[in-house]
């Protein structure tokens, strides 16, 4: 573990995206793009909240943010960390959207955040028509894809929490110990090292049940010899770990070992495929290629790799990139993203090694270091 924790983004770094946004959707020919309650108003405007039925966000025009606030809620967001801006109230029998259209003013186009509710666009839809109204997803994304250094700074310690977790979870690992013991265990493992929410997500299967990608119904126990899965992450500034491994605590069989340094070798195949320009598809291209070489696959076919590469990470556990067939996306500098090209044998066993990457002006650097081997989860 880091010895400190990073400093969360600055307001100087929210300001500096806000005006990269406004930049954006100047250029799109918008008038303003409006933020609903999602990840991009927090990374935008420093603004958590979470997502209701009714519309709390922000609309940003090239000179102005108007957060668009229900009355009752204004003294609550008024005392959260935000940006300085105008607050815009509607009140319970108002309807938020037509506040948004009176903001805009006559004939501008809104651009959506593309995390905005499905019946929050049918509400601007009666308001401000269709053809006023654009898809905002590019004016966002293609900002928020690449990090910055104090993004992956904050990342690089979560992910390095999560790694030590792992350690922990490993070093409990019996026969006989059942996989809700070792999730309870990593959340309070999360909490004990700094992440106030505990586990965001945990996945702990063993023996067959690791087949299953996202893992079993029912609470499975350890046997002598199983394959063990634990895929785990935390949230540290509202940034998202993920980091899984696979191993078996005694001598492998000989077709655990055998998939697992397959999988091992697709894994730094798509890390050698990572090279400033390349695109997205090109990565999961690398990992395939190696399955086949081994007699799996192709394509989706079991026994092989039944889904994408990688996803990318930061606020959300997944978003863009994302290494994925058909994705010609050019790998930039400050992309992050999951390197795991998981194998699955159907109704025998699943091996996957996640690790991130983060893309540098020199190539890919590692997060974590991957596995040293079939029973030495860490490096």
């Amino acid at each position: 573990m880091p010895l400190s924790r990073p400093a969360p983004i600055s307001d100087a770094e929210h300001h500096m995206r806000l005006q990269l946004l406004r930049e954006n959707t100047e250029a799109s020919g918008a008038a303003g793009v409006l933020l609903g309650s999602t990840e991009s108003l927090r990374y935008f405007t420093g603004l958590v909240w979470h997502q209701s039925e009714r519309l709390l966000g922000a609309l940003v025009t090239p000179t102005t943010l108007t957060y668009i606030v229900p009355g009752f809620e204004r003294s609550r967001v008024e005392s959260l960390p935000h940006l300085t801006g105008d607050i815009a109230t509607w009140d319970e029998e108002e309807s938020p959207a037509a506040l948004v259209a009176s903001l805009l003013g006559p004939n501008g186009r809104l651009a959506l955040d593309d995390a905005l509710p499905l019946f929050t666009y049918h509400a601007l839809l009666a308001n401000l028509g269709a053809e006023r109204l654009a898809d905002g997803a590019r004016l966002i994304r293609d900002i928020r894809v690449r990090k910055s250094a104090a993004e992956i700074a904050i990342i690089q310690y979560a992910m390095d929490l999560t790694l030590e977790v792992q350690k922990r979870a490993h070093a409990i690992m019996t026969p006989g110990i059942r996989a809700s013991e070792v999730v309870r265990y990593i959340d309070e493992q999360h909490k004990a090292l700094g992440a106030a929410g505990g586990s965001t997500f945990c996945i702990v299967s063993f023996g067959a049940a690791t087949a299953l990608p996202h893992g079993a119904d029912g609470d499975q126990v350890l046997e002598e010899g199983q394959a063990i899965l634990v895929d785990t992450g935390a949230r540290i500034d509202g940034y998202n770990s993920d980091l899984t491994r696979s191993y078996v605590l005694g001598e492998p069989d000989a077709e655990f070992a055998r998939i697992w340094l397959i999988e091992r070798e697709a894994q730094q195949a798509v890390f050698d495929a990572a090279r400033i320009g390349a695109p997205c598809h090109s990565l999961d291209d690398a990992a395939r290629a190696v399955l086949v070489r081994h007699g799996l696959g192709p394509d989706y076919k079991l026994p092989g790799l039944p889904h994408r590469a990688g996803h990318g990470v930061g606020l959300e556990g997944h978003e863009e990139p994302y290494l994925v067939r058909g994705n010609s996306t050019l790998l930039e500098p400050g992309m992050c993203f999951s390197n795991e090209p998981m194998i699955v044998v159907p109704d025998r066993l699943g091996i996957r090694l996640e690790d991130h990457i983060y893309m540098t002006d020199e190539g890919p650097r590692w997060f974590t270091q991957p596995a040293k081997g079939p029973t030495g989860p860490f490096a």
